[in-house]
């Protein structure tokens, strides 16, 4: 990192420090007539399990590249705590949750540096949670998604240059998605969609803009793949696994049996796809392997969090089964193209988060959850389905060109690539003088 860019960096950190001299929120009475303390309970608990999957995805991404590239590649999910968490508290949960513009982003100002979120009534479909919790809940969703695009352009990147992408990627792609999704006035929320706990919002948007990221920052010089730690990867596979329980079952936002149900077609959706991984593996000839094992788990976790509350457990066997199928013969087609995404994070997350989606749209059902207005096309409707797979296209396209465009801004400003002699010293020496 240069001294001009973290001179310019600390000078808008000493900026966000007057507004919030300016701006210190102070609240008046906090509500609390109607929070449930069970519930502020699990949301807590919730709120722990989600962030310690950007740690494991950390472990996950840092088992999988080079050696010299370990360190690098792990402190871009670190850092994403740190950034994301800033942008949000300024104007991040606004764009996200406001006041609606067109049911496409939230008003910046609404709760700009969190005015009104300590002693707010509580969120419309979090009722008997604080509002400050629900909001930092949201933030934890905010922070693995640009987290998760790392694996796509992973040691090749400057480190520089990716904190300014993923400050834009937030503002611009995720905060409308969220918004478009999650708040009731947003304009996919309004058409029907269901997404319980981001396959939308998270995995397909991460999906797509690592695909963008890909193809933009084009190959690497050694594309060969040599793990340098799959014990990292087994590491990362658990502290994921374990936290997607509040990735998935807090997004019921109550301690109930909805929140059960998600944990129960959370389990059964990764093993069913991990298991699968590996036989199918074999099936075409390969070993078992320790990789395939950990890829086709968090593959069964992505497919199954859009529809999470939503359908029964024999159902979420199927769509752990039919998405780690579909997701391992994409990994395969990708190594026979020339794009490289480096950790395949657009087949899995991408495509896995369009698989959920659409099974969603095909098993949902009310007597599982009232929240359904439509049955499922397993059911013999079609009116879910069909708004799904127009929604699915729509931010397909918007989260494609939109992060290739972001990608082109930033690129202006600061230039993305490392040089060669940078990717073949690698990126832990080369960027911040560190080794494994």
């Amino acid at each position: 990192m240069t001294r001009r860019f973290a001179l310019l960096t600390f000078i808008l950190l000493i900026a966000l420090v007057i507004l919030a001299l300016i701006f210190p929120n102070l609240p008046g009475k906090i509500i609390s007539d109607d929070i449930n303390a069970a519930d502020t309970a699990w949301m807590l608990t919730s709120t722990a399990l989600v962030l310690i999957m950007t740690p494991g995805l950390a472990f996950f991404y840092g088992g999988m590249v080079n050696k010299k590239n370990v360190l690098s590649t792990m402190l871009q999910s670190f850092i994403s705590m740190a950034v994301i968490s800033v942008v949000w508290v300024v104007i991040g949960f606004s764009l996200a949750f406001g006041d609606s513009f067109g049911g496409i982003v939230g008003n910046p100002g609404t709760f700009f540096f969190m005015k009104g979120v300590m002693d707010g009534a509580p969120w419309k479909l979090a009722p008997t949670i604080p509002f400050i919790l629900f909001a930092f809940y949201q933030l934890k969703f905010a922070i693995i998604t640009p987290a998760l695009i790392t694996g796509a352009f992973a040691e090749r990147i400057k480190f520089k240059s990716y904190l300014l992408f993923i400050v834009l990627f937030c503002i611009f792609i995720y905060c409308p998605l969220a918004h478009a999704t999650w708040h009731p006035d947003g304009l996919l929320a309004k058409s029907g969609i269901l997404d319980f706990a981001g396959g939308v919002v998270v995995h397909m948007s991460a999906g797509w803009a690592a695909l963008a990221s890909a193809i933009y920052l084009k190959r690497r010089n050694e594309p060969a793949h040599n793990p340098a730690r799959i014990t990292y990867v087994l590491l990362g596979t658990g502290l994921l696994w374990f936290g997607w329980f509040g990735f998935n079952a807090g997004s019921a936002f109550h301690a109930d049996t909805i929140a059960a149900i998600a944990i129960g077609t959370t389990s059964t959706a990764s093993a069913a796809a991990a298991f699968t991984w590996i036989i199918f593996d074999t099936l075409r000839g390969r070993k078992p392997t320790a990789m395939g094992t950990c890829i086709g788990a968090v593959v069964g976790l992505v497919a199954i969090t859009p529809a999470a509350g939503f359908v029964t457990i024999p159902q979420s066997l199927i769509i752990g089964v039919v998405t780690s199928v579909v997701s391992n013969l994409m990994v395969e087609w990708r190594t026979k193209t020339s794009i490289d995404d480096t950790l395949d994070v657009f087949p899995c997350h991408g495509v896995g988060g369009m698989m959920g989606m659409l099974l969603t749209g095909v098993f949902a059902h009310q007597q599982v959850n009232s929240a359904v207005s439509s049955n499922g096309l397993f059911y013999g409707e079609t009116k879910l389905f069909m708004v799904h797979f127009i929604a699915m296209i729509a931010v397909s396209v918007f989260t494609f060109f939109g992060t290739f465009l972001l990608l082109k801004i930033t690129d202006l400003i600061i230039p993305l690539r490392v040089s060669d002699e940078e990717e073949n010293e690698g990126l832990d020496w080369s960027q911040h003088r560190e080794k494994l």
